[in-house]
C-alpha cells in the first residue's frame, strides 16, 4: 500500500486503489482516494 497525506483529514493515510500516473514533466506519481473521506490523494515519486 502507498501512504500519502490527505488534505481534508489532515493526516497521513493509506491510499485506496492507487494508480501509477506520469505527470506532464515525465515524473512518476501515484494517484488514489482517501479511504475515510473519499478525497483525491496524490503522491509524487511514488
Amino acid at each position: 500500500m502507498v501512504s500519502a497525506y490527505c488534505v481534508k483529514c489532515k493526516a497521513a493515510r493509506e491510499m485506496k486503489s492507487p494508480q501509477s500516473v506520469t505527470m506532464k514533466n515525465g515524473r512518476h506519481a501515484k494517484s488514489g482516494t482517501c479511504p475515510v473521506c473519499g478525497t483525491k490523494m496524490f503522491k509524487i515519486g511514488g
